[in-house]
């Protein structure tokens, strides 16, 4: 006799967990595998009378037109469109973006820390890069090379190392009738050298040599840097600072040359106006002073100790004469040696990680001094921080910074000591170590 409604007669004896009209005991049916991540379907509870709902997809579950065949369905407990340990997002944190674990999903990689730092670093060294260059040409472009060393006749020879002929003149071009009157400059037409020195750059350490202006020198035979024409040496011996007078810079050079035998390699000229900018443009030079400085003419007027004075006061701590009235010996010599202090104290503030690493400092001491440095046609912005740089070790103690030996005087000028300057200009050609005392 069947008890099963129609419909459902075709596998009863199959059926497991429904009753069977066997008499035989119900076996153990083997349950179908099921593959994790494979979400199976919900199926509805079976209703007497009511054929199941088609499949979707293949399924062995069903056939004789897409009924049921009675064995019935395992329920995974997944469901789809879910990942194990997912939320209702989707998964770790949703397809496509971080999840609030902080992991990403299969469909987007972790982001590559060491490419992304790479190319923050290549952009970093392009833009400076970039900015370096600029800044180098825009430097170059500057400098007026204005001296021509070539048409300096009958040099001596070169030796090791580099040397400087560093001159400040007192040339008013450019400034003002009020400039002229803040610095004490007066107002003389033309230009003058206010100071002259000799840096020698080497592996043995650097050298200032102060030429004091009213040195005793003799004018050589030279070639007028203007009019081309030769003039001969006659014996004629005048103040140092005559020669630049007569023939500019050219003949300037021509003459220590000749006096010393000491090559000169480069000419670097400084003004009145462009010394000022740069010490206003650093925040001022501070600078120890030994001896008090009252002066009318240069506006100098300071106590012993130690100073800071601003570009209005700068051109007087340079210019000031010490002990003027007690012998111009003196007065020239403690001059120079209080210019090589000044000017290594100016370089040394110059090159300071605080100025060369600030734009808003760099550019303006930069442009102040580039303004007016008048240099020889060879020199490059490196040579002009290689002599910086000197300067620089120099008032660190790293060199050594001394007045041309003296031993008398003639006639008011002032006497080189013939044996000790040939000394000291081999040990400089030579590139030793300056044992020469002043």
């Amino acid at each position: 006799m069947n008890d099963w409604p129609q419909g459902w007669n075709g596998d009863r004896d199959r059926g497991y967990g429904r009753g069977s009209g066997s008499a035989q005991p119900e076996g153990a049916r083997v349950m179908r595998h099921v593959q994790r991540g494979q979400a199976s379907r919900p199926q509805a509870a079976p209703q007497y009378g009511v054929p199941s709902q088609p499949a979707y997809g293949n399924d062995d579950r069903y056939d004789n037109g897409g009924h049921d065949d009675g064995r019935g369905s395992y329920d995974s407990g997944y469901s789809d469109g879910q990942v194990y340990g997912g939320t209702s997002r989707g998964g770790r944190g949703g397809a496509g973006r971080g999840g609030d674990d902080g992991y990403y999903d299969a469909g987007r990689p972790a982001p590559d820390w060491r490419r992304r730092i790479k190319i923050g670093l290549i952009t970093f060294v392009t833009v400076v890069l970039v900015w370096s260059v600029a800044t180098y040409f825009w430097a170059d472009s500057k400098l007026k090379r204005e001296v021509d060393l070539s048409k300096v006749i009958e040099r001596p020879g070169g030796g090791e190392g580099t040397n400087y002929l560093i001159v400040g003149s007192d040339s008013r071009e450019g400034m003002s009738a009020e400039d002229k009157k803040r610095l004490h400059t007066g107002s003389a037409e033309g230009k003058r050298t206010d100071s002259m020195m000799i840096l020698h750059v080497g592996d043995n350490g650097n050298t200032m040599i102060s030429l004091p202006r009213d040195s005793d020198v003799e004018i050589p035979s030279f070639v007028g840097s203007e009019s081309g024409k030769t003039f001969p040496n006659t014996g004629r011996r005048v103040k140092l600072n005559a020669a630049y007078a007569e023939d500019g810079p050219e003949l300037l050079v021509r003459t220590v040359e000749h006096n010393t035998g000491l090559k000169i390699d480069h000419y670097a000229e400084i003004g009145f106006g462009g010394f000022a900018n740069i010490v206003d443009a650093v925040g001022g030079v501070e600078i120890k002073i030994d001896k008090p400085m009252k002066d009318k003419k240069s506006g100098s007027n300071f106590v012993p100790g130690t100073h800071t004075p601003n570009g209005e006061q700068s051109p007087a701590c340079v210019r000031h004469r010490f002990g003027l009235r007690y012998g111009l010996a003196g007065g020239d010599l403690d001059r120079t040696k209080n210019q090589q202090k000044f000017l290594s104290a100016l370089a040394s503030q110059v090159a300071t990680p605080g100025t060369v690493l600030n734009p808003f400092k760099l550019y303006p001491t930069m442009g102040a001094g580039l303004d007016t440095l008048v240099v020889d046609k060879d020199m490059g912005l490196f040579d002009v921080a290689e002599m910086f740089w000197a300067m620089k070790s120099v008032s660190g103690g790293d060199g050594k910074s001394m007045n041309m030996p003296i031993s008398g005087s003639r006639g008011g000028n002032l006497v080189w000591d013939k044996a000790k300057v040939q000394q000291l200009v081999e040990q400089l050609k030579n590139d030793e170590k300056v044992t020469v005392t002043e």
